[in-house]
């Protein structure tokens, strides 16, 4: 059973390991380090969110939510290679876009890097598409319905 949590202060460890597994799959450097010393702290007790997925009791991926003006921006979404192709980061993307109706927020914007097709493609499939091009990584954008439906 895959289970979506707001992340706690206890999963910064893993959300860290799971982010330098992430830059390691982007870059090919397996010396990758997380995040930056206190980058995390804004995602704990403020309107920036941090959702956690657990598979079986295990913390199996995270998506980080920024909070702006009219939109959210998902920063970074990992989940780990185990438990890949279950559906989860469908169901952290679901989370954050709820999280975005709470807020009554109607768009929804993300980065992917052009080399990775298979998160291009669960992107798409859900409904973003492609609004512009920064350098290596192309920005996809989601118009989403307000909590009328709209």
């Amino acid at each position: 059973m895959i289970t979506i949590r707001e992340a706690a202060e206890s999963d910064r460890a893993r959300i860290d390991e799971l982010f330098a597994a992430m830059l390691s799959g982007i870059y090919g450097n397996s010396g990758t380090k997380g995040y930056e010393d206190g980058y995390l702290d804004k995602f704990f007790g403020g309107r920036d969110r941090i959702y956690a997925a657990e598979a079986g009791g295990k913390f199996a991926g995270y998506i980080a939510v920024e909070v702006h003006d009219g939109f959210i921006y998902l920063d970074d979404i990992s989940v780990d290679g185990k438990f890949r192709g279950q559906g989860i980061g469908t169901k952290l993307i679901e989370a954050a876009e709820m999280y975005a109706a709470e807020l009554g927020i109607t768009e929804s914007v993300l980065h992917v890097e052009k080399a990775n097709a298979s998160a291009q493609r669960l992107y798409k499939r859900l409904g973003y598409s492609e609004s512009g091009c920064d350098g290596s990584r192309f920005r996809m954008t989601k118009k989403l319905s307000d909590e009328r439906g709209e």
